[in-house]
């Protein structure tokens, strides 16, 4: 409801669309008051992509998040009576995708998705009659897909939420000071706030700036148009649950009419030509991803008018009638003409370039952001997960646990604190953000790498790794090499212990990986870590800071290593770190690459007290992980230090000398080998790797890429964060319960006391009578039931198993239970395993 304007409020949200109306929602249903909703169109109609869009929503998504966003989504508006449940098809025309569409099948199995079906042509047209059945092979279906009512469900929100609203405001400024958010400035007055959330969208670049923030926000256009109606659809004409003629509506009056429409059939998608479909009473609605990417510049994105919506462009006949799409050889018309004949000919009742926004990554934006405490993001949402995420975001401000009903969730594939340094780049942004459209409906291989924008960061190393022959994967914008051609030899060597990795399992993988894999287990390798981060924890209170945010004890002695966990108040894994005592008030924490940086090294400063100082290295040092049976014999070569068992025990850690380059070695291994991580400033770092390597080369030292890492990891049941753990995962279900100690006081504690025993365990499971290689998120099955999925999966060289881990409920955990997982249409027999499966007595790693 709307009052008169506010001068303050607890929380403001920016953007009444499908986002803001959500999170407000959510706010108040869990009690939160004085929260203000403003947006610069009027409401419901904001002029915004939530009210243009069509309102499909298939739910199925390699992503568990994704999946489950999506699957609340339709619960809460079913419930609303805003949501028609026709269910949703996804049709075939090659083989591929039929392959394709059976992972589909896995995939809502995996994550609990009602009665996920492969459907033959025939039964395809049972459903759809107006698909022409010979130009497909079949498809999938998922009965509780459907269609959101946009204009109906912003009413619903509005009406059931406590928090004031307020249309036709425009945000001019955001009142950013001592590093938080203090106020929204508006072109109707200031409102001071404690917290602020932009749910801006198509706007969010924009709405971003005002605060000093780079959001890797970037709008696309792509197509819609609705057909005059068709005598195939006669007597199809359900009541709208709006009269838009009563509300304000921005631009063409015809696409909102059109849009409030209901189905009275299946919503469709022709992923092949990147296309989808509904009914719209006894119209039909035909969407187009079938043409080049339109990017808008996101500086560019203007207010309503009274032509158009704000985030409406006018429809583009030539990506229509033309095939423009790189990757599709037809036009959007010829394909439609093909699947829907009907359509051929038919004339439009309306049309529009909608516009949306993509991330580099594809995927959300949520969270607090790093710089501005108090400062929440909710962009890069469709419709489909819109309903999910609000919920989640408001469960994270309130209650500091991100959750939906079921449990809480994982979060590092959205937090807002993902992104690299440069990801803010205009250029970069909207580059990716046009091959994440690009690749809307494409057939992403598994290990996709882009080509553009690449070489962005690269480890001092970086050219000695190209002239080995690195196969370069990108992560993080850092060049990490996946293996090195220079290691072919290898693959004879150990030939008979590599199987053959055929399919859609062996795309862009190598037995090269696995030959490294072997080679470090009996000889020696050097291993870029350069991307995993240092963060230093240095100050009078630092000890004390750690113990608090830490959940191991980690009052340690100088020199002295710890392994430990960073808990959310839920109890909840957010991230695992390695605490290093280098002085009496001066510790180094070191964690994972990719996103770690941002989101870990970005809490680890917001929580620190003023006489704690932190300080996030990321590309500040280089590291090489030298690791395998010969690696004191070649470090003893090169450092004066003492690095025998006895000197040197495992889990402690020195300054040293590598031959002139100074060194922080840390004798820990990733791999489950004798080794060290080797952190050296970054300017000493090409001078490190040539010192190792010239003095190694008599013990055939190799470099050793991520796919060996990964293999050797799996076999020792090491765990990797954002992969096996995450915040949706507790420490004692995730096996790591000797990283907590319950004698110390931490942050989740009081959570893990509360909780008692969990429902589920992580277990390693190996094929029985397979080597193919599993593939994460398909379903691990017993007794006619779904277990889990696999969260990670990889062939074992050394202990000749193909591995895969899962969480399962606690009775399918013990050794030897059977069970089974479905990948790629194929059923494989499985056995829970004791872990770890390599070296359990720790033998070659304490040597």
């Amino acid at each position: 409801m709307s009052r008169k304007f506010p001068s303050s409020a607890e929380t403001v949200v920016i953007g009444a669309g499908a986002v803001g109306c959500s999170v407000a929602y959510h706010l108040s249903e869990l009690g939160a008051e004085d929260v203000v909703v403003v947006d610069q169109g009027p409401l419901p109609i904001t002029g915004g992509s939530s009210t243009h869009a069509p309102g499909i929503m298939f739910q199925t998504s390699p992503s568990k998040l994704m999946t489950k966003t999506a699957h609340y989504t339709s619960r809460l508006l079913d419930d609303a009576g805003v949501y028609d449940e026709v269910g949703g098809i996804e049709v075939a025309r090659s083989e591929e995708r039929m392959d394709f569409l059976q992972r589909r099948v896995e995939h809502a199995t995996a994550y609990g998705l009602p009665d996920p079906q492969l459907l033959t042509p025939e039964e395809v047209t049972d459903h759809l009659p107006l698909v022409n059945e010979d130009a497909i092979l079949g498809g999938y279906y998922s009965p509780t897909d459907g269609r959101v009512d946009g204009v109906a469900a912003l009413q619903w929100y509005i009406e059931e939420s406590d928090a004031d609203f307020h249309g036709h405001t425009s945000v001019t400024d955001l009142d950013v000071a001592g590093g938080e958010v203090r106020a929204v400035e508006t072109d109707r007055g200031r409102i001071d706030c404690d917290r602020c959330v932009v749910a801006t969208n198509n706007w969010g670049y924009q709405t971003g700036k005002l605060a000093g923030l780079d959001l890797p926000i970037a709008p696309v256009e792509h197509q819609y148009a609705v057909t005059e109606p068709l005598d195939e659809l006669a007597g199809a004409d359900p009541a709208t649950r709006v009269d838009t003629d009563a509300l304000d509506v921005p631009g063409d009056h015809r696409i909102t009419d059109a849009m409030g429409k209901a189905p009275s059939r299946p919503v469709g998608r022709d992923q092949d030509h990147s296309l989808y479909f509904r009914t719209h009473g006894d119209s039909l609605g035909l969407g187009s991803y079938n043409h080049e990417s339109l990017t808008v510049d996101p500086d560019a994105m203007g207010g309503n008018t009274e032509e158009r919506q704000a985030s409406v462009h006018d429809f583009t006949d030539e990506h229509w009638e033309r095939a423009t799409h790189p990757d599709r050889d037809k036009s959007p018309q010829r394909a439609f003409e093909e699947l829907l004949p009907v359509s051929e000919g038919a004339d439009f009742q309306a049309t529009e370039n909608g516009i949306f926004v993509f991330t580099p990554d594809g995927m959300p934006v949520l969270g607090e952001t790093a710089d501005v405490s108090g400062l929440w993001t909710a962009l890069a949402i469709w419709w489909t997960h819109s309903g999910g995420y609000g919920k989640i975001l408001a469960e994270w401000m309130e209650t500091g646990v991100p959750k939906l009903p079921d449990g809480p969730v994982d979060t590092g594939a959205i937090h807002v604190n993902r992104f690299e340094p440069h990801a803010g780049s205009k250029p970069y942004f909207v580059d990716r953000g046009a091959t994440r459209y690009r690749q809307v409906y494409s057939i992403v291989e598994p290990h996709w790498q882009p080509d553009d924008h690449r070489g962005l960061r690269r480890s001092p190393f970086y050219h000695a790794q190209e002239d080995l022959g690195a196969h370069f994967v990108q992560s993080g914008g850092w060049e990490s090499a996946q293996w090195y051609e220079s290691n072919a030899d290898l693959v004879d060597r150990y030939a008979d212990r590599i199987p053959e990795q055929e399919g859609w399992q062996g795309i862009n993988r190598s037995r090269i990986e696995g030959a490294e894999h072997l080679h470090t287990r009996e000889h020696v390798s050097m291993f870029d870590m350069t991307t995993f981060s240092s963060i230093m924890v240095e100050g009078s209170e630092a000890g004390a800071f750690l113990q608090r945010v830490c959940s191991n004890d980690v009052d340690i002695d100088v020199g002295q290593v710890r392994y430990s966990l960073l808990l959310n108040e839920g109890g909840n894994v957010l991230a695992d770190v390695t605490v290093v005592r280098l002085g009496d008030d001066e510790y180094m924490v070191t964690t994972g690459g990719g996103n770690s940086p941002g989101i870990h090294g970005s809490w680890l400063e917001n929580h620190a007290p003023d006489t704690v100082s932190v300080t996030v290295e990321e590309g500040a040092r280089s590291t090489i992980g030298l690791w395998g049976p010969k690696s004191r014999l070649l470090l003893q070569r090169v450092t004066e230090a003492d690095v025998s068992a006895e000197g040197f025990p495992y889990f402690s850690a020195k300054r040293l000398y590598v031959g002139e380059v100074p060194v922080i070695a840390l004798r820990v291994s990733y791999v489950g080998e004798l080794g060290w991580e080797l952190w050296a400033p970054a300017e000493y770092g090409a001078r490190l790797w040539e010192t190792l390597w010239e003095a190694g080369q008599d013990l055939d030292v190799r470099p050793m890429g991520g796919g060996a890492l990964e293999s050797m990891r799996l076999e020792k049941g090491y765990r990797l964060w954002g992969t096996d753990i995450d915040t949706d995962t507790d420490p004692f279900a995730a096996g790591l319960s000797f990283a907590v100690d319950m004698d110390t006081e931490f942050v989740g504690r009081e959570a893990l006391a509360a909780g008692g025993d969990p429902d589920s365990r992580i277990v390693p499971i190996t094929l029985d009578d397979s080597t193919d290689r599993l593939l994460s998120g398909r379903p691990v099955t017993a007794d006619g039931e779904t277990l889990g999925y696999v969260q990670a999966a990889d062939y074992g060289y050394s202990v000749g198993a193909s591995i895969a881990y899962t969480y399962v409920p606690s009775e399918y955990a013990e050794p030897g239970t059977a069970v089974q997982v479905t990948c790629e249409g194929e059923t494989y027999d499985a056995t829970v395993r004791e872990e770890p499966l390599f070296d359990p007595g720790r033998e070659k790693i304490l040597r």
